[in-house]
């Protein structure tokens, strides 16, 4: 899995571009497939790299939650010092899997414009496989942009075909993250940017997203 790739992505100084929408993917991915970012405590992520696959401790009955934007993912482990959080995953799978679950998704929280009422989101909710939350992009400094992440959780069986079927491969790439960090710290924002994975815009049909973007 390609995760190391130089690109002009707008987070060095923490200022984005113009002319990027508010709600948009942005995304490691190849024609296949789509790179998503997980963190775990090393007894669950350790494993996971090594054999492609989630260890039976892994829990098929919990949501999982996927994040194609690495800063975001460094955001919310902590640049992987947070406890339970010290491996980071890049999980690289199916496109179709990806497309699938953002169909089958509902938003996390109502709104009135795309809800008939909130009954109505409840129920969507209730019977939803997937779950989806926009939440602000960070930039290398982990502050808030003005754009928004995609954040996917997976649940029943999307859980289960996410770990059966739409992984292609799985990278631990905390000591990437831990680099890039290094890097941050040091003040070097330029070499940081370049270690960041290729996140560019998803291409998805216009139709995916029109019942997720609030």
């Amino acid at each position: 899995m390609k995760t190391r790739k130089t690109h002009d992505r707008n987070h060095c100084d923490g200022q984005p571009a113009q002319q990027e929408p508010k709600f948009r993917i942005r995304a490691l991915h190849t024609e296949a497939t789509v790179t998503v970012y997980q963190a775990y405590r090393p007894g669950i992520g350790v494993p996971a790299a090594r054999d492609g696959r989630f260890p039976p401790a892994w829990s098929r009955e919990r949501m999982t939650w996927i994040k194609p934007s690495f800063l975001w993912m460094m955001y919310r482990c902590g640049w992987a010092l947070k406890e339970g959080q010290e491996t980071v995953l890049a999980v690289e799978m199916r496109r179709d899997g990806f497309e699938w679950a953002l169909r089958h998704a509902c938003l996390s929280h109502y709104v009135p414009e795309l809800h008939a009422d909130q009954a109505d989101w409840k129920r969507q909710l209730k019977r939803s496989p997937a779950r989806v939350q926009w939440d602000p992009e960070r930039d290398l400094r982990l502050q808030p942009l003005p754009h928004r992440s995609l954040q996917l959780g997976l649940a029943g069986e999307a859980t289960v075909r996410y770990a059966d079927e739409w992984i292609v491969g799985i990278e631990d790439v905390t000591s990437l993250a831990r680099e890039i960090h290094g890097r941050v710290r040091a003040g070097d924002l330029d070499a940081a940017t370049a270690l960041l994975p290729e996140e560019r815009p998803y291409p998805v049909a216009e139709a995916v997203l029109d019942h997720l973007r609030r």
